[in-house]
This record gives structure tokens, sequence and C-alpha cells, in this order.
């Protein structure tokens, strides 16, 4: 009896001990976040993740009292970026900017990837939603989507398009197009949009599909001519384009998105800061403005952001199936 009064004193001892020194351990935990945030941009400088990434990436180091520093990381069609951020340590300091390339669609593409975006990475927010205007090189002599069509149909395989790589929101707009049209086009991927669209700029490539901020002063110079939108509804931006559907594609709408990930299994409650932190960056009236080049500000959950990354998986893994898009 002595032995078990002991024993049921020492336990108490212990116990009040623990509750004695757990708050003071909490407390010596540092507060998130104690140093600078690494964002990665899965393209390269100049593209619309690249712009996006650094107009959130100042105001939420303003926000979070942290240096948020971009870094990017072009190639693969964002797999690079990928692949660093689902191995990156599950501590909130690394984040990605991605989009349906490296977030959905490259595990149809590419073998023996060495990350699964859907296991791997884990949702914060969506961030910017756009449908991508496609553009000619000047040479090309087409004014209108028709005349691009019936061009397309005369050389087969001739008329080269530019893309951000393989699998991304370029290669899925122009494979549809294909697709939808009964046309040939050569596929030339880039690594990253930025590329793409130099290289358009100089003849390299004849076409391409491209987010409206990265052409639309190229577009004003008259060094690219648009033909049309590839949204279901005209574009604020370009209102006088017709859309790809309106143009003589019926059915056609192939939207381009970005949004923000972590390595998976970062505690919930650092997910949670950061879809707060940059949820409210994204609200303010001059993000808003600043993103109209890129398309419209559209902020989530996590859980709602990772059950459209699901669906877009779904999607253009059908479309790719059924239409027969390849990695060239």
């Amino acid at each position: 009896m002595t032995s078990m009064i002991k024993k049921t004193v020492w336990n108490a001892v212990a116990a009040a001990s623990l509750l004695a020194v757990t708050p003071y351990a909490l407390a010596q935990q540092p507060a998130y976040p104690s140093k600078p945030i690494r964002l990665i941009a899965s393209q390269s400088p100049g593209g619309g993740i690249d712009t996006v990434a650094r107009i959130v990436a100042g105001r939420l180091s303003e926000a979070v009292g942290q240096n948020v520093m971009v870094d990017n990381r072009a190639g693969a069609n964002g797999s690079v970026a990928g692949e660093l951020t689902a191995k990156s340590p599950p501590d909130g300091y690394t984040m990605m900017l991605g989009a349906v390339g490296n977030l959905a669609v490259n595990p149809f593409f590419t073998k023996n990837m060495t990350y699964d975006p859907l296991l791997d990475l884990a949702p914060v927010t969506s961030a910017v939603t756009s449908g991508s205007v496609l553009v000619v090189h000047p040479s090309v002599p087409a004014k209108s989507l028709k005349e691009l069509l019936a061009l397309a149909r005369a050389k087969p395989g001739e008329l080269a398009y530019g893309s951000s790589g393989v699998g991304g929101s370029g290669h899925l707009a122009s494979g549809l197009l294909q697709s939808l049209a009964k046309i040939k086009l050569l596929h030339v991927p880039y690594k990253g949009n930025g590329h793409a669209i130099v290289n358009l700029m100089s003849g390299e490539v004849q076409l391409a599909f491209a987010s409206p901020a990265s052409v639309s002063a190229s577009i004003s110079a008259g060094r690219l001519r648009a033909l049309a939108m590839g949204t279901g509804t005209r574009s604020k931006i370009f209102p006088q384009l017709p859309t790809i559907s309106e143009a003589g594609v019926p059915g056609y709408e192939a939207k381009s998105w970005y949004g923000f990930v972590v390595a998976a299994k970062t505690p919930p409650a650092l997910i949670a800061r950061l879809n707060k932190e940059i949820v409210q960056v994204l609200s303010r009236p001059e993000v808003v403005e600043a993103m109209l080049a890129q398309g419209d500000v559209w902020t989530s959950s996590p859980e709602a952001f990772g059950a459209h990354i699901k669906a877009e998986h779904e999607k253009w893994g059908r479309v790719i199936r059924e239409q027969g898009i390849t990695a060239n």
C-alpha cells in the first residue's frame, strides 16, 4: 500500500511539473513566420506566374513581417518547381505558385515523375483565373481565326505554336483547338511562357496561347496580332476580340489558373495562416486592379482549391486521352 501511495504521489508531481513546463516550452517556440519565406514561381521571369508572385510577395512580406523571396524555377512545365516544393521541409517556409501543368496534368505526360501533385503537395488557396488570348506573329497571313484555321488546314503540321511546356495551359488549349477544329499544328515547348513569347515575337514560332498580361504591350505595339480569346465569354481586357467559340469553333473553352501550394504534411495551422494572409492580400483593391491584366482574382479555402485541382486533373485527363494529346 505504501508503495502504491508513493507511486500515486510521484505521478501527481510529475503531471504537475509537466503542466508547469508545457506553457513555458510552448512560449519558447518561435512565432510563425520567424524567418524569410521562399515563394517558388514555376515559370521564368516575365510570365504570368512570375508577375502574380511578385505582386503578392511584396505585400505578403509586409503582412507577415518577414521577407517573401520569389525564386523562379522554370522547366518541365513546372515540374522542376513542383518537385522542389514537394521535397521541401513541411514547415511553411517554402511555397509555390503553380498552375494547371504542375498541379494537375503533368502526370499524364511525364513517366516516372518524382512527385505526385495530388499527394505530395497541399493546397493553400487559388489565386487567379483567366482565359488565354490566341496570338500570331505579324508575318502570318491570317487576320481572323477562320483564316488561321484555313491556313492550318492547307498546311497541316507546318504552323508551329509555342507553349510553356508539355502539359501547360498553352499546350492543352492548342491541343483542344486542334481536336475540335480538325487541324494539325507543330508543338514547340519552351522553359516557360516568357521564352515562348520571346520566340514568337522573333518569328521562330507562328502562334501561341498566352496570358493577356504577357502580350498586351506587344499587341498594342503591333509586334503580335490577337485573333480570339479562349474563354467562354469575351474578355474585359480585349472586349473587341471574339471568343474562339464565337469565331468558328463552337463549344471551345480553356481557362488557365494559378494557385499557392506547400509540401504535404505541412501543419494545418500553418496552411490556415498562409491562406488567411494571402487571401487578404489578394482582396486588396489595388491588388485586384493590378491583377486585371492577368485575369480575375479568385481565392478559396484550402479544401475548395484541393477539390478544384482534383477536378481539373480528371477533366484534362479525359481530354488528353480522348483527343490523343501527347508529348512531342
